[in-house]
C-alpha cells in the first residue's frame, strides 16, 4: 500500500514526484487524500517545519508536526529531529503570503492519524510488517512501522543468540521485517527473531568438520558461546584471552540436534570492528500464527505464539 510505508520510502517514486511537481498535482493530492513525502529542510523559531517540494517549499505548522504534539504528550523533540529527513505529510490547504507567493500548508500528524486508522489499526499479532530503524537504545531498538508512527523491538526479540546492544544487529536507517508481538493500549511490540529461521534451518548450513567465522557473544567458567549466525549459537571449550565481541574462527566439532546443541572448539580470535549487515529471512509470509525454533525430538521446545492481545 503506498501511502503507509515507513517515512523515505516513497519519497523517489515517481508516483511522489509527479505529485510534488506543480501546484496542480498538489491541488489534486489534497482533494484526494493522497499521503506524500518530502524532505524536511528547516524548523523555524516557532518550530513550524520547511518542507522542500522541489518546486517550492511547504509548511508544516507546529502543532501538525506530528500526533501528541498538539496535546503535549509528544515533546517537540520529535519536530525538531526531523530536520533533513523525509517526512509524510497530507496537503491540507493553501496559504497566500504577503508578497504574493503561494505555500502548501502540510500535515503530518493527519497523515499519521490516516496511517492508524486505515493501516497500523488494523494490525494484529502475527502480521509482519515492513520497518525502519529510528533509533537504538540499551533495552531495544524503535522503527518506523508507517508515516513515522514508531514502534518498541525489545533487545530479546532481536534474534536468538544473545547480543549486548540492538547496535550489534542493527543500524540507524536500515530496513527490516519484523512480526507484531503485541497491541496494548493501541501500542505495539514487534519481533524479530522468529524471522530469522529455526535452529534446523540455520544448522543446516555449517556441519561437523568444518571451520567457520563466528563471533564470541560470552565467555562462562563452562565455555565460550560463539554465535555462528543470528539465531545460531555454539559452545566452546574455554579459551584464555577470549573476550565477548570478538571474532572467532571456529572448528565444528560435533551438532546434536537432539540436544540443540553444535560443539565448537576456537582456534583464533581477533577484535574487528564491523558494521551490521541486512539480516537474512527465512520466513518471507505475511503472517504467522506460531514458531517453534527447536528440531523435532529435542530435549527442549522453544517456541513464540502469536494471535492473543493481551487484556
Amino acid at each position: 500500500m503506498f501511502e503507509y510505508y515507513p517515512e523515505g520510502w516513497n519519497i523517489d517514486t515517481q508516483e511522489n514526484r509527479t505529485a510534488t511537481q506543480n501546484f496542480s498535482a498538489l491541488n489534486d493530492a489534497c482533494r484526494e487524500g493522497r499521503i506524500l513525502e518530502g524532505r524536511a529542510v528547516v524548523c523555524d523559531a516557532g518550530h513550524n517545519l520547511m518542507v522542500d517540494l522541489g518546486f517550492t517549499h511547504g509548511i508544516i505548522p507546529r502543532e501538525e508536526g506530528a500526533i501528541g504534539i498538539r496535546d503535549g504528550k509528544v515533546r517537540d523533540i520529535a519536530i525538531i529531529s526531523r530536520v533533513n529527513h523525509p517526512v509524510c505529510f497530507l496537503v491540507t490547504g493553501f496559504e497566500k503570503k504577503a508578497d504574493g507567493s503561494v505555500c502548501p500548508v502540510l500535515s503530518r500528524r493527519a497523515a499519521q492519524e490516516k496511517c492508524n486508522r486505515e493501516r497500523i489499526g488494523r494490525l494484529a499479532p502475527g502480521d509482519i510488517i515492513d520497518a525502519r530503524i529510528t533509533h537504538l537504545e540499551n533495552f531495544g531498538a524503535f522503527a518506523d512501522i508507517g508515516c513515522g508512527i514508531v514502534a518498541l523491538l525489545p533487545i530479546d526479540s532481536i534474534s536468538v543468540s544473545r547480543i549486548d546492544h540492538p547496535r550489534e544487529r542493527f543500524s540507524v536507517g536500515m530496513d527490516i521485517r519484523a512480526v507484531v508481538k503485541s497491541i496494548e493500549n493501541g501500542r505495539i511490540t514487534l519481533s524479530h527473531k522468529e524471522l530469522l529461521g529455526t535452529w534446523e534451518e540455520n544448522v543446516s548450513q555449517f556441519s561437523a568438520g568444518e571451520t567457520v567465522a563466528g563471533i564470541i557473544r560470552s565467555v562462562e567458567p563452562y565455555g565460550i558461546f560463539v554465535e555462528l549466525t543470528p539465531n545460531l549459537a555454539g559452545l566452546a571449550e574455554t579459551k584464555d584471552d577470549v573476550s565477548p565481541g570478538q571474532q572467532a574462527s571456529v572448528y565444528i566439532k560435533s551438532i546434536l540436534p537432539a540436544r540443540m546443541k553444535v560443539k565448537l572448539v576456537i582456534i583464533d580470535t581477533f577484535d574487528f570492528s564491523y558494521r551490521p549487515s541486512a539480516p537474512k529471512y527465512f520466513f518471507t509470509g505475511e503472517h504467522m500464527d506460531r514458531f517453534v525454533y527447536s528440531p523435532e525430538g529435542s530435549e527442549k521446545e522453544i517456541v513464540s505464539t502469536f494471535g492473543e492481545t493481551p487484556p
